[in-house]
C-alpha cells in the first residue's frame, strides 16, 4: 500500500488498464505461421484482447471490479503466453514474467 493507504478503484483500473494496453501492443508471435505454436499464441491473444475489450465495456458501464477482474485476465493470457514460449514478450520483465 503505497504511502501507507490503499490504491482507489480508479487508480487500479487506470494502472491496469495502461500496463495491459502496453502488454498487448507488444506481445508478438514468434514462431512460423501456419504452426501449432503459431496457431497457440494468435488464441492466447485473442483471449487477451477479448477480455481487454471486455474489461472496458465493463468500466465504462460502471462495474469497476468486474472491470479490474477482466484486466487482469487479459494480461495473465499475455503472461501465461509469453511464460510458455507461444507470445514474444520481446525481454520486457516489467510487462510479463519472463522464462
Amino acid at each position: 500500500m503505497p504511502g501507507g493507504k490503499e490504491d482507489s478503484i480508479d487508480t487500479k483500473l487506470a494502472k491496469y488498464r495502461e500496463l495491459t494496453a502496453m502488454a498487448l501492443g507488444k506481445a508478438g508471435l514468434p514462431s512460423t505461421k501456419g504452426t501449432k505454436e503459431n496457431m497457440m499464441g494468435k488464441m492466447l491473444l485473442q483471449m487477451a484482447e477479448s477480455y481487454y475489450n471486455d474489461a472496458k465495456y465493463f468500466e465504462r458501464e460502471g462495474m469497476p471490479l468486474t472491470a479490474l477482474a477482466a484486466y487482469s485476465y487479459a494480461h495473465a493470457w499475455l503472461d501465461a503466453g509469453v511464460r510458455l514460449g507461444f507470445l514474444d514478450g520481446k525481454g520486457d520483465s516489467r510487462l510479463f514474467v519472463l522464462p
